[in-house]
């Protein structure tokens, strides 16, 4: 039998098992939904980088990734592109252990290919950075250099729980500062807060600005939604 001949006739056994329901895949797993998304998303990269030789699918059929029927119907193909892409239509249902086999397959000859999928599925794993906490307060940019009001200073103080004494350590005040404040205010902790913040305020002059304190709040552990619309 010539070779197109054996190729129409995997190709047409495949699409029997197919009509039929049977499974034509050595595990019911399936590969990694972000393996897939990053397998599609480099797919045409992948087609023309790659080249498709007996060292990549005999390795895939060697650990039971591929199976015979898989090896004919990629050889099939009448171009190393047209093979590639064969192979990556098949790679995504066999198993969540394909991607790694499929690294381990290309690492010796396609070494850039490796480092390419490693370093874009490392992205995609990476959780995304958190807002400034600037921007999680809700403060405007044309705020941060400004010095707080007295007004600003009280409403902050009203809002503050048991982390006020860090917060003014943070800013630079001494443990007697924090003693007096205390001492001077014994009935009310927001009145020791505001003595503190003023106190830090008139020291520090132009200095003593919004983006300071909230360095210091954030030092502080102090929840950025107990911020929001204060400096507005």
């Amino acid at each position: 039998m010539a070779f197109s001949e054996e190729c129409t006739a995997v190709s047409k056994t495949l699409n029997v098992y197919k009509q039929l329901g049977v499974c034509t895949t050595s595990s019911v797993q399936t590969m990694d939904p972000k393996h897939k998304t990053l397998l599609r998303s480099q797919r045409l990269f992948l087609a023309e980088e790659l080249l498709v030789d007996d060292t990549i699918i005999q390795y895939l059929y060697q650990e039971e990734v591929f199976t015979q029927g898989h090896l004919e119907e990629i050889l099939c193909e009448s171009s190393n592109m047209k093979r590639a892409l064969k192979l990556l239509d098949i790679l995504p249902t066999r198993g969540p252990r394909a991607f790694q086999h499929f690294l381990r397959a290309v690492e010796a000859d396609f070494p850039w290919i490796k480092a390419r999928l490693l370093q874009l599925s490392e992205e995609e794993s990476s959780p995304p950075l958190p807002p400034p906490f600037t921007e999680q307060c809700g403060v405007p940019d044309h705020i941060l250099p400004t010095v707080p009001s007295t007004q600003h200073l009280n409403q902050l103080s009203a809002r503050l729980g048991p982390e006020w004494k860090c917060l003014l350590l943070d800013l630079g005040l001494s443990y007697s500062d924090v003693y007096r404040c205390s001492a001077e205010h014994p009935l009310s902790v927001q009145s020791q807060v505001l003595a503190g913040l003023v106190i830090w305020r008139q020291r520090n002059g132009r200095e003593a600005t919004v983006r300071r304190l909230l360095q210091s709040l954030q030092a502080a552990d102090v929840p950025p939604a107990n911020l929001h619309q204060l400096f507005d």
